[in-house]
């Protein structure tokens, strides 16, 4: 009893620490927003990971890699679905562009209304991290390991990545996560490397007890500090926490999105192509793993 009690506690004064040190902001569209609140599931999140850059704020950030986070009722399992940054969709009052416009136009909010539009989900919550978190949350896991299949090289660093599994520590990670131009799939194959580094960092947490050490946890809420803002659709934290305490890095399947690229009028676009339509309606039905299971070629590994 008093185990817990001083469990309760920590978990308080780790709570009221999140809520000064994190940015809490309506993300959602209140057209994309779900209605009701709720941490049983079935849940929808948007993930968005931005580039905003520390050392230049002024040059203003796009939408660098954009989750849809599927947890099925039950929230023992979630499913990561990418959606190409280049994908040809309706944005509502600016026409036919790329989806990563919509976060330019209109940020967060007009990206989920765009989503809701092209899916019919509705979110439960949605989350924005900038580079400069990801790379604090590797650091502080003391690096991740990350597997190369293709032998590429950084347009950004110059770095080599050589085939097989290493450690990367957390700019050689989110530099290899944003690689494009040497896959064979292009950033298809960097969509599936940014759902092999979530879940790198959550194997890497769960193996190190951050869930269940209040120490670390703090540690790591402290480390994001800024570059992390959420909108949790008014569900307190220590409630998700406890509702998502089961999920493990090897609880995500990752999933891309049936489309292929096109040059359209000379701009290179991503275009959905027919089963996509067969997983957004599983997506708004909840049975995403039922599609999966029928759809294996769309399932990344990670």
């Amino acid at each position: 009893m008093l185990v817990s009690a001083l469990g309760g506690v920590g978990l308080h004064l780790l709570v009221e620490r999140y809520e000064r040190s994190v940015a809490q902001e309506r993300l959602l569209d209140e057209q994309a927003r779900q209605r009701h609140t709720a941490t049983h599931g079935p849940l929808n999140y948007l993930l968005v990971g931005s580039d905003l850059r520390e050392a230049d704020p002024g040059s203003g950030q796009r939408a660098d890699t954009i989750v849809v986070a599927h947890i099925p009722a039950g929230l023992r399992q979630a499913y990561l679905i990418s959606i190409p940054r280049d994908l040809q969709v309706r944005i509502p009052g600016h026409g036919t562009d790329k989806i990563n416009a919509a976060f330019q136009y209109g940020r967060a909010p007009l990206l989920s209304a765009t989503l809701t539009q092209l899916t019919g989900v509705n979110f439960d919550g949605a989350a924005i991290i900038d580079f400069a978190g990801f790379r604090r949350v590797v650091d502080l896991l003391g690096g991740v390991t990350m597997c190369v299949d293709t032998r590429t090289r950084s347009i950004h660093t110059g770095h080599t990545f050589d085939l097989g599994c290493q450690q990367m520590s957390g700019p050689v990670a989110l530099d290899y996560a944003r690689q494009r131009y040497d896959l064979p799939a292009g950033d298809f194959d960097r969509q599936r490397h940014h759902q092999q580094l979530l879940k790198a960092i959550m194997v890497k947490a769960t193996d190190q007890g951050l869930a269940t050490d209040p120490i670390k946890l703090d540690q790591l809420i402290r480390a994001v500090g800024a570059s992390l803002t959420v909108d949790t659709n008014g569900v307190p934290l220590q409630d998700l926490i406890f509702a998502m305490r089961g999920l493990r890095g090897n609880d995500l399947v990752g999933l891309q999105i049936p489309a292929h690229s096109e040059t359209v009028g000379g701009t290179s676009y991503a275009l959905l192509d027919e089963p996509s339509a067969g997983l957004f309606t599983a997506l708004s039905r909840a049975e995403v793993a039922g599609w999966a299971t029928a759809n294996p070629k769309w399932i990344n590994k990670l």
